[in-house]
């Protein structure tokens, strides 16, 4: 709590410390307030107060509002906020969805979108999450949502090629079965992992991932890549291309669980972090 209450002393002298909090998991109860301070949405929001409200009651672009209002019901259906259709938890994404092309019209609105800002809409208000959904945009992962998805195609290259020295058989194999990474890891990180992983690794990860920012979700995806097909073992299973793609569309549960995942990621495992 005193963290929180006096960021910018901890942030200048104790980032280490910062560091290690999240790693170790955010408080449930200040998992909220941590990522806006972490991600700079906070300062952000300080800096445009009333931005939000006047996006909020402009009308947005209609090409874009039908494709919001379409994508919905398909985020955490299941959750208590998002299952019914016309509720406040569905409301409020399409609030912060259509805010976000206003402030962006030369983005508009990707799909990837859609889940990231409603796992922030289960942490804060509205116009929070849209301040944080702007700097995960820029900031995080910036490009990653333009239309033609130039970043992302680079960030499957530094994948692939950093792939290479963590789990050389993994490589070889993906490579053999002519697997592109876009394949594979364009969900994983557009979503930041909330489309894959269970629900309290999501959480972890985006702990990290705001403390530390993309090379968290590198990691995982080395993680679980390693995981997969890192020995000749793991590879007997899936011969072929359509074989190998079924194993990454179903990964295992058990190197997604979240005490394993998180050694891995944070390097505990006695082989220091992927990178």
């Amino acid at each position: 709590m005193d963290m929180l209450n006096s960021w910018d002393k901890w942030m200048a002298k104790k980032h280490k410390k910062i560091r290690l909090r999240c790693q170790k998991g955010i408080p449930p109860s200040l998992r909220g307030r941590a990522w806006q301070y972490l991600s700079g949405g906070k300062v952000k929001l300080e800096q445009h107060a009333g931005k939000f409200d006047d996006l909020d009651t402009s009308p947005g672009d209609p090409k874009w509002l039908d494709v919001i209002e379409r994508d919905l019901h398909r985020q955490f259906p299941f959750h208590e906020m998002f299952v019914s259709r016309g509720g406040h938890g569905q409301q409020d994404l399409f609030r912060v969805l259509k805010a976000y092309t206003l402030f962006r019209p030369e983005e508009g609105y990707c799909q990837a979108q859609a889940p990231i800002a409603a796992v922030l809409l289960m942490h804060m208000p509205a116009e929070q999450a849209f301040w944080c959904l702007v700097q995960i945009c820029e900031k995080y992962l910036p490009g990653y949502y333009s239309e033609k998805l130039e970043a992302i195609q680079l960030d499957g290259e530094i994948l692939f090629s950093l792939l290479q020295k963590v789990a050389p058989v993994a490589h070889k194999h993906l490579s053999k079965q002519k697997v592109d990474p876009i394949l594979y890891m364009t969900e994983w990180f557009m979503c930041a992992f909330s489309r894959t992983l269970p629900w309290s690794s999501v959480l972890r990860v985006w702990d990290m991932f705001f403390c530390e920012g993309v090379k968290i979700l590198f990691r995982v995806g080395l993680v679980l890549l390693k995981q997969t097909l890192g020995s000749s073992e793991k590879l007997k299973s899936c011969q072929g291309q359509y074989e190998t793609m079924e194993r990454l569309r179903t990964l295992n549960p058990k190197i997604m669980q979240e005490a394993f995942l998180v050694q891995e990621v944070r390097g505990d495992g006695g082989r220091g972090a992927p990178f």
